[in-house]
């Protein structure tokens, strides 16, 4: 990027734009989740074919997410994270039209799709101001993506209780948001390229270093993709809880990840990324083991909870190391991004597999072993860590730490 200065109060404000951009980002994957059942009624498909449907999301995402450094590099930071963003959110929409399967699978791969590339856009972005002000942000802003889902699950679930068809609500939704997101897009850093910067590829692989911090990111995303999916399935199945205990238990683990990130960025900036992914990890796999031999419900809505408060940081920093492991934020991300697209993707799955051919209590098993992981691997986050960063306290201007 061009050497630019930008003064304290600047930077602030950008801090504050990108914050209420995740919350935007959030609230669509919200809004989206709680019109599932509408979706699959609506194009008459079997639980199968849902499923299969839905999987076009993650591969969309995987498939566009390098793109996200190639138009940031060609129309600068702020008018890519502008115009990927609002294609995120009025992507939305598409879903509810779907007649069949296979238009549905169409819509979910450009979904998918668009909210990779916002995704990689944002990130990048949040480390670029995470490095100007010299302290750990990312986790914050990840903690307000969870509170924008949750808003938008609130609002779905009130439209849904209103029985209301979900293209309107969709298209309401979708207006909303992409006016909301255009505004705070107008006050984040206009990053632009050097000169003699060379544009990034269209397509690569992501490099070496962050398939290693993907490989961090991987276990934590396949701990929370299998406590989203299917921690009700166990409180009821394993534990004969009621729909509505079950039902809390992952509302519970949702809470827990939302609260753990917003204050995550203040226990990172204490103690550093590899000691606090390291606790993490080892509070996550003590949670799966309590899941695994709990004989009552609250014992393993304890465990699921303590999954959700030991995981809750990781994918905040893996990004942010990767940002930080080469020269080109962007590329980094991307990589580490689709790793975790893909254990989110295969989590649910493998568990279900697991399960069906042993029980979930052996799935559990598998999914604390991978959160012990975290504790092994922490190390990789090292890499151009400011393992207890200085807050920066400008009077006037911050530069732009890279040449």
């Amino acid at each position: 990027m061009s050497d630019v200065a930008y003064d304290a109060h600047e930077v602030r404000r950008a801090r504050y734009a990108v914050a209420a951009v995740f919350a935007v980002h959030g609230a669509v994957t919200g809004s989206f989740a709680t019109r599932v059942p509408w979706i699959q009624e609506h194009a008459h498909l079997s639980a199968g074919q849902l499923g299969f449907a839905l999987a076009f999301t993650a591969f969309g995402a995987s498939c566009s997410m390098p793109l996200a450094g190639r138009i940031s590099h060609r129309f600068g930071s702020r008018t890519a994270l502008r115009g990927l963003l609002a294609l995120w959110t009025l992507s939305l929409i598409l879903p509810s039209l779907a007649p069949n399967l296979y238009t549905l699978c169409l819509a979910m791969f450009v979904y998918g799709a668009s909210a990779g590339m916002a995704d990689v856009a944002m990130n990048a972005l949040g480390v670029e101001i995470e490095a100007l002000l010299g302290k750990s942000i990312l986790s914050g802003l990840h903690g307000m993506w969870s509170a924008g889902a949750l808003i938008g699950s609130a609002g779905g679930t009130l439209a849904a209780h209103l029985d209301s068809d979900a293209r309107v609500h969709f298209a309401l939704a979708a207006a909303t948001l992409t006016a909301l997101g255009t505004l705070f897009c107008r006050w984040v850093l206009d990053l632009q390229p050097a000169e003699d910067e060379e544009p990034p590829p269209r397509f690569a692989l992501p490099p070496k270093s962050a398939l290693l911090i993907g490989a961090v990111g991987f276990c934590a995303v396949f701990a929370e993709g299998a406590s989203l999916d299917w921690s009700a399935v166990y409180l009821r199945d394993q534990l004969d809880s009621s729909a509505g205990l079950a039902a809390a238990c992952t509302t519970g683990f949702m809470l827990t990840m939302a609260v753990a990130r917003l204050v995550g960025d203040a226990v990172v900036n204490r103690f550093g990324s590899v000691r606090t992914v390291r606790v993490g990890g080892f509070l996550a796999a003590a949670g799966g083991l309590l899941v695994v031999v709990a004989g009552h419900p609250a014992v393993a809505m304890t465990g699921f909870a303590l999954m959700g408060l030991g995981i809750a940081v990781v994918v905040p920093l893996c990004f942010a190391a990767a940002g930080r492991s080469g020269p080109n934020p962007s590329q980094a991300i991307a990589g580490v991004a689709t790793i975790t697209y893909t254990s989110g993707l295969i989590a649910p799955s493998l568990i279900g597999g697991v399960a069906q051919a042993s029980s979930l209590v052996v799935s559990f098993v598998l999914v604390s072993v991978l959160a012990s992981g975290l504790v092994v691997f922490a190390g990789v986050l090292r890499a151009g860590d400011r393992d207890r960063p200085k807050v920066s306290r400008p009077s006037a201007a911050v530069p732009d730490p890279r040449p």
